[in-house]
């Protein structure tokens, strides 16, 4: 039997590079998404795979893993069940925050804004485009409901996949997306000694110009 390391001296130097202000683009949005496109091409595992935190109404926060369905100047987009404890929270507080680590890059990004839900037409468009099986899935489950077994759940994805054989499934009313509009987006980048790159893009409208800033690790 081998004996456990103490987390207390679990460590690794971060050594994959560094981050300079002459690196980054003046659009953060762009800036995502070229280091979206560098954890891509490096075959980062869930690239897209983000935690969003959120908070009850009686101010403790929630973090669960979501995948981000889409980006652009407007935000960041993912989807749900609408009856979700998530979505709850964001009906009652729209703040919210996404993060994204790629460790195996020594990075991370955080998100911080305010979500907005999508319109129907565009939960209609994103659910017809997801697979058959994906799309019974998302109708079998009362997310964040409790239920007495597994077989439960199972036994209405096989109802709903024999009532759905054939011809498209029409998008659940319960079933639909958010996107983020960005307040402040960090940029981080581990660093040798934990002497780590930080930059923080921010801006006091939405009409104003991005400002960047340098942090202390």
């Amino acid at each position: 039997m081998t004996t456990p390391v103490p987390v207390s001296s679990q460590r690794r130097e971060y050594s994959h590079g560094s981050l300079t202000r002459k690196q980054l683009l003046d659009c953060p949005v762009a800036q995502f998404e070229s280091w979206l496109q560098q954890a891509n091409d490096a075959g980062v595992t869930d690239a897209t795979a983000m935690t969003l935190a959120t908070v009850d109404n009686q101010g403790r926060p929630f973090q669960r893993m979501v995948l981000l369905k889409g980006v652009d100047q407007q935000g960041f987009v993912f989807f749900t069940n609408l009856g979700s404890r998530k979505a709850q929270h964001i009906q009652q507080n729209a703040h919210l925050c996404l993060h994204f680590a790629w460790l195996s890059q020594d990075r991370q990004i955080i998100i911080n804004g305010q979500a907005k839900a999508l319109s129907r037409a565009e939960n209609i468009a994103y659910f017809l485009s997801r697979p058959k099986a994906s799309q019974l899935a998302a109708m079998a489950s009362r997310q964040s409901h409790p239920i007495t077994t597994r077989r439960v759940l199972e036994e209405k994805f096989l109802q709903l996949k024999q009532q759905f054989a054939k011809g498209e499934i029409e998008a659940p009313s319960f079933w639909g997306g958010f996107r983020v509009a960005p307040e402040q987006i960090e940029f981080w980048q581990g660093g040798e000694h934990r002497l780590h790159d930080r930059f923080i893009y921010q801006r006091p409208d939405p009409q104003a110009s991005w400002q960047i800033d340098r942090y202390a690790p």
